[in-house]
């Protein structure tokens, strides 16, 4: 501390660079004992909340088919475990799909199906 620092009768030091620092600011404890609220956060909070069951579907809920539904449904009733084996059995089959499209692309170019006709002009 700077040698010319006083003592306030809170008990800070006052004095030198850490005058810069100090604030005699009486903070409250808690934000849950906060009378006041914001204006505006209760109109802002009720129109980002979830729509109860009563109004209609989701957006992303009306666009789906019963098929899509059940498929939810099902995946939503598998354990971690399960959904993993899923998860995995899908990216086989991706990997598995993308070594057949290789074969038959590397097929059509060896019978020249690929090219573009000639024009004969």
């Amino acid at each position: 501390m700077a040698a010319n620092s006083t003592s306030n009768p809170q008990g800070y030091q006052t004095g030198g660079e850490d005058d810069q620092l100090l604030s005699m600011e009486k903070l409250r404890a808690s934000p849950e004992i906060w009378p006041e609220q914001i204006p505006g956060v209760s109109e802002f909070a009720s129109t980002k909340l979830p729509a109860s069951n009563s109004e209609s579907p989701p957006k992303w809920l009306a666009d789906l088919e019963k098929d899509d539904i059940d498929l939810l449904q099902e995946f939503g009733s598998l354990t971690a475990a399960q959904l993993m084996e899923k998860v995995r059995g899908l990216q086989n089959l991706a990997y598995q799909l993308g070594l057949d499209e290789a074969r038959e692309m590397t097929r059509g170019k060896f019978l020249n199906i690929l090219e573009k006709p000639k024009s004969r002009f």
